[in-house]
């Protein structure tokens, strides 16, 4: 048996949560700013999922469709794979309230805890016998629908009806 071992490397930077009071921006911006928030948002409540997980040792349910964003990390999330996230903060005073709430962030997703397996994909065939397969199966469905006309043409015969033709197309 022959294996392969598949790999994806991700690396994702995300903006800060956009504060629409401090940013001044109006339109389109505002709009963006809006979104980057929602998918944030949606991001900590996976975080929050995954982690509650690993404290109760159970299944729950983790809201990875709720937006685009989650959906593209499911893997680097929850799949199996290694995940690294890096959390930067400023020194600065004005930034004290995002720093604080990018910790916050890092802490929650501290907690997650995964079993990483190795992905290993098996390789049972050489590809000769993939085609071997692949006929058989070609002549498989042919015989299925010489059967399927060969019925056709039987009630037909006992309804009285002239039959109706179908094609047989090579697979």
């Amino acid at each position: 048996m022959h294996g392969r071992e598949r790999e994806r490397d991700s690396l994702v930077r995300f903006a800060y949560a956009e504060r629409a009071c401090v940013s001044n921006n109006c339109g389109a911006r505002l709009k963006e700013g809006a979104n980057i928030n929602k998918s944030l948002l949606a991001l900590g409540n996976c975080i929050n999922a995954l982690g509650e997980g690993a404290k109760k040792g159970g299944k729950v349910h983790v809201p990875y469709r709720n937006s685009k964003l989650t959906r593209l990390l499911k893997d680097s999330l929850g799949g199996n794979c290694r995940t690294v996230m890096i959390a930067t903060v400023s020194p600065s005073s004005l930034s004290y309230e995002d720093s604080l709430n990018t910790l916050k962030y890092a802490n929650r997703a501290k907690n997650i805890r995964m079993q990483v397996k190795r992905n290993v994909v098996n390789i049972n065939y050489h590809a000769a016998e993939y085609k071997q397969i692949v006929e058989s199966l070609r002549a498989q469905v042919s015989a299925l629908k010489t059967k399927v006309q060969q019925m056709e043409r039987e009630k037909q015969e006992l309804l009285g009806t002239p039959a109706t033709h179908i094609p047989t197309t090579p697979a």
